[in-house]
């Protein structure tokens, strides 16, 4: 078995040789290539210009073994495809400069065509593809409906998400107005994506933190369920979803309906596959800050994680969260090191295979 075919298998519960092992923000300023590349080009001028955002996102694939490759891009090309004004300042994250905040600018948001509106996107999986020649595969991605409304309502990164849940709770009909407008355009996005050669999609729904676990049955559930069903229609892929709300929904994240719960790192592995069962696979979810320990702690803690996740098949190794800028680039090789030289489920005496 090649590093081309373990990411996918974990996905579908299948067999693997290792481990397979990828990182969120896997190409980023940890590494000396993108703070060259950033110093040339602008954030937006990376996600925008294909040729660009295939050679950032291949940077990490030549510096360690991983297996799986994602999209270089931001979750927020969608809401500006949508008619909504994003700045990215150094520093500061996406700024939202007027948020449209009432019932009527909400109902104005317009449906992107993938293709006219964000093009550039599909263009880089296609380029992708061809520069991958096979070797690992291609993971598209989406921000989840919740977390773009989040962003949208608050007018960047949300710090107390009043904006958001004063709409959510005394206007629950403009909210879900708003959810249903986002869970389409999220929906044509990523079967864009599968069409033009993703191999897998990945929903972040990194905000949904933010939520009471009975919010977001009420809320947001039905949306994501919607969304997986959409895009399962039309794209025979493994659908993965992440939330840095996952270690206090999981028991609602089963019902969601993909193929793969991302876990933070804030809950058992092994626990979370009990609540889950043997059916969906996860991936995680190492706290990406662990990678500042010494590295006998870090592979004890790698060797942990593996040993409660790998109860059966269906089992990825990742960070909780993205990896951090100031990460140093010899422990990301340790850890993938340390990952794909741990026994997978199926090898391990006594294990499900």
């Amino acid at each position: 078995m090649s590093r081309a075919d373990r990411f996918l298998k974990a996905c579908r519960l299948e067999s693997v040789d290792a481990v397979p092992v990828w990182l969120m923000r896997q190409a980023g300023r940890y590494m000396q290539e993108y703070r060259d590349i950033r110093g040339r080009h602008s954030f937006l001028e990376l996600c925008k210009r294909p040729s660009l955002a295939v050679e950032v996102m291949l940077q990490p694939l030549d510096a360690f073994e991983l297996d799986a490759a994602i999209l270089f891009s931001d979750i927020l090309v969608l809401v500006e495809a949508m008619g909504i004004e994003v700045r990215y300042e150094e520093r500061q994250g996406p700024i939202l400069p007027d948020p449209p905040r009432t019932p009527e600018a909400l109902r104005s948001l317009r449906a992107p065509d993938p293709e006219e509106d964000l093009g550039f996107v599909l263009e880089a999986i296609r380029l992708g593809r061809e520069a991958l020649a096979g070797r690992v595969p291609l993971i598209g991605f989406a921000g989840a409906p919740f977390t773009l409304a989040t962003y949208i309502l608050e007018g960047g990164s949300p710090r107390d998400f009043l904006s958001t849940k004063k709409l959510m709770y005394q206007l629950p009909d403009a909210f879900g107005s708003l959810m249903m407008t986002l869970t389409e355009a999220v929906a044509s996005f990523l079967r864009a994506q599968a069409e033009a050669g993703a191999q897998a999609l990945q929903i972040f729904d990194t905000w949904a933190v933010a939520l009471a676990p009975a919010d977001y049955e009420r809320y947001v559930l039905a949306h994501m369920q919607r969304l997986v069903e959409e895009v399962r229609s039309a794209a025979d892929v493994p659908i993965i979803y992440f939330s840095l709300g996952a270690s206090t929904l999981a028991g609602l994240l089963k019902l969601v309906g993909a193929d793969v719960i991302s876990f933070d790192w804030k809950i058992d592995l092994g626990e979370a596959r009990a609540l889950l069962g043997p059916r969906i696979a996860v991936q995680g979810n190492l706290d990406p800050l662990a990678l500042f320990q010494p590295r006998e702690v870090l592979e004890r803690t790698v060797r942990l994680i593996v040993e409660k996740a790998g109860r059966w098949p269906g089992y990825i190794f990742n960070l909780g969260h993205g990896i951090h800028p100031s990460t140093p680039v010899d422990r990301v090789a340790f850890l993938v090191e340390t990952v794909h030289s741990c026994l997978p489920c199926a090898r391990r005496e006594g294990g499900a295979g």
